[in-house]
């Protein structure tokens, strides 16, 4: 049996207006065109569905069993139809830890502003990808390389390094900047999933004894706060997670972290080229 939502929607119309002429006006459709598909339906089904009358027409005993299960489908029709234009209008922007930094709201409200048609929507999820792989979001914020055969990415700015310590370090705490080797000399927390802190960051003989692992920002800054260790990261974690019992200080020698765009090579989504140039500006603007 074949049956499509055009032909329970001329069933659906018949039946409420009770005339396939009344029908028809309702659908924008000819009367003709409203009986051959009811017609059609029919004997696809291999039974009537509605009986015509001279005043009309009015659902036979399946038709009134039927036409329960075809509201419920063209209900569910059009909620998907709903989802898919709501999918189209948003534009899922990913992150793993911290966004674009300070640069964030501006861009948020920019682009309110500028693509009013689009919404732009922040998603979490701490994975290299930052949720691209898992289809959570169209285009990503990243700051460590991805695979150059499954996405393509570009640089938008470049951000400082700093490191995060405890408030009430006594030796950090009035310093304005920290040296890559004193932070060596101290236990380092790393994320090696999305961080951007790897030994190679010290020269070979002078790297961290310590390397501690932690799974997300939350449990990252906690064992900070708590004492137990260090870390490094981009300014955009101390714009974005600012922590109370937790510090942070720009590292004077430390490489700075570029700042990428990236999305899935085979599907590049609608307003790509905005959100680059967005964020390009951005970034280019003085602090």
């Amino acid at each position: 049996m074949e049956w499509d939502l055009r032909a329970l929607r001329h069933l659906v119309a018949a039946a409420e207006t009770g005339t396939f002429t009344d029908a028809a006006i309702e659908l924008g459709v000819s009367q003709a065109a409203v009986s051959r598909t009811i017609a059609g339906l029919e004997e696809s089904v291999g039974a009537r569905l509605m009986l015509r009358t001279r005043r009309g027409c009015e659902p036979t005993a399946l038709g009134r069993r039927v036409l329960p299960q075809a509201r419920r489908v063209l209900a569910e029709a059009a909620r998907f139809d709903e989802m898919i234009r709501s999918e189209e209008s948003t534009l899922r922007l990913g992150y793993a830890w911290a966004a674009a930094g300070r640069h964030t709201t501006p861009l948020l409200r920019g682009w309110a502003r500028d693509h009013p048609a689009v919404t732009l929507r922040l998603v979490r999820h701490n994975t290299v990808t930052a949720g691209l792989d898992e289809g959570l979001c169209d285009a990503a914020i990243v700051r460590t390389p991805l695979d150059e055969r499954r996405f393509e990415a570009v640089s938008v700015g470049l951000e400082r390094r700093m490191v995060a310590f405890a408030a009430d370090d006594a030796d950090w705490a009035r310093r304005r900047t920290i040296r890559m080797a004193e932070i060596a000399a101290r236990p380092v927390l790393v994320d090696t999933r999305t961080g951007t802190t790897v030994p190679e960051l010290w020269p070979e003989g002078a790297r961290p004894t310590v390397l501690s692992r932690t799974s997300d920002v939350e449990e990252w800054l906690d064992a900070i706060a708590a004492g137990a260790g260090i870390g490094t990261t981009s300014e955009a974690t101390a714009a974005h997670n600012p922590r109370p019992g937790v510090a942070y200080r720009p590292v004077s020698d430390g490489p700075a972290i570029s700042v990428r765009l990236a999305w899935r090579r085979d599907d590049p989504p609608p307003g790509l080229s905005g959100l680059v140039t967005a964020l390009t500006a951005l970034y280019r603007a003085p602090a």
